[in-house]
């Protein structure tokens, strides 16, 4: 046992030294716990969400993914590639060879982005369904607003 070094005459109970010794690391990581609480508990569900649209190929996401992100429409579009799509067409079962964009916005600017997407997609009838975000972490929802502007 190490020798007690605190002045004579003053002896604490072992708990009260614990209690001491922890104090701020409790104080501490309950102030982080109760922030991150707060900046979760501040988001509206449904304030964003993420639209999901399928297209020929990379080259033709990627154009239209640039221009939503270069006109303020979308925060961040994912291509995810080698999607195969099965569907009726005409009354004709099809399977196509497809990407999928997952384009991350504010809900109140979903009806623009879909007008530019309608007008930038070789599809007659393009796929753009949407998905409201309920929760999700704070500083990439905060980021997505930051990026995307309200509706004007």
């Amino acid at each position: 046992m190490e020798p007690d070094n605190r002045p004579t005459g003053i002896r604490l109970p072992t708990g009260l030294v614990l209690v001491t010794v922890c104090m701020p690391l409790l104080l501490s990581s309950g102030r982080r716990l109760l922030s991150r609480m707060a900046a979760s508990a501040s988001y509206v569900a449904g304030t964003h969400s993420m639209a999901f649209v399928t297209a020929p190929s990379q080259e033709v996401a990627k154009k239209i993914a640039s221009g939503l992100v270069k006109n303020k429409l979308a925060a961040c579009v994912n291509i995810i590639p080698n999607v195969v799509s099965v569907y009726e067409w005409k009354e004709e079962i099809c399977e196509d060879a497809e990407v999928i964009m997952m384009i991350k916005t504010r809900t109140s600017r979903l009806e623009e982005l879909t007008k530019y997407v309608r007008e930038n997609h070789p599809y007659d009838v393009c796929e753009v369904i949407s998905s409201k975000i309920d929760q999700g972490n704070p500083p990439y929802l905060d980021w997505i607003s930051e990026i995307v502007p309200e509706k004007k």
